[in-house]
């Protein structure tokens, strides 16, 4: 299957350079451009993409919420020269599925374009050093409060992973405990979070987090 890809980013040059790369992949194909989220969604409604990749640096989030609240299906891959955490959550709100700083390799850009084409949620790792720690810090604050006390340490220690973006056999791997047990955490926590896929848990992650930063 082809992932149809739409570019949007205000510098020609940066999108000639991205539509190479990518028309170079296999199962990747630019089916459209654009300068402005306005004229992306002109083109979006025209070509239906996959994957839209969002290089704006300026208004990148309301351009992002712009994109999701007509195109809510369509992943947003963000390509961004940025790399602080409250940008970064500000794009997690406004719905972007995957993070990828500029000056990341190709691999990490297909990569992630690839993963969110599946529905995962995509950290690269120079964001999620400093996402790591900001976590652990509200995982200690949630051991506190009263929201969190129905949450095992398994359970907690299995939801800060999933924050990392971390892959369940990795999960299993690093907490010593089989891939099984690693899937009945995650489903315990959806029942007790009252959330609904991998994809909630780690927004939820991200919402206390930001909330602990305002």
């Amino acid at each position: 299957m082809t992932i149809k890809i739409v570019l949007v980013d205000d510098q020609e040059i940066v999108r000639a350079g991205l539509r190479l790369l990518i028309q170079s992949e296999p199962d990747m194909q630019v089916v459209g451009e654009a300068q402005a989220m306005a004229e992306a969604l002109t083109v979006c409604r025209e070509v239906s993409p996959d994957i839209v990749i969002l290089g704006l640096e300026q208004g990148d989030v309301e351009a992002a919420r712009m994109f999701k609240r007509e195109q809510p299906d369509v992943p947003i891959v963000a390509l961004t020269m940025r790399q602080d955490r409250s940008h970064f959550f500000e794009m997690a709100q406004a719905g972007t599925s995957a993070y990828v700083p500029k000056h990341a390799a190709i691999t990490d850009l297909v990569n992630a374009i690839r993963a969110a084409h599946t529905g995962q949620i995509v950290l690269h790792p120079s964001i999620a050093a400093v996402l790591v720690e900001d976590y652990r810090q509200r995982t200690q604050g949630l051991r506190e409060t009263s929201d969190a006390t129905h949450l095992t340490p398994h359970e907690l220690q299995v939801l800060e992973l999933l924050a990392e973006g971390t892959q369940n056999k990795d999960i299993a791997q690093r907490l010593g405990m089989s891939v099984r047990t690693v899937a009945r955490h995650q489903a315990s926590l959806l029942r007790k979070l009252d959330l609904h896929s991998r994809a909630e848990l780690v927004r939820y992650a991200l919402d206390q987090n930001l909330r602990k930063a305002a």
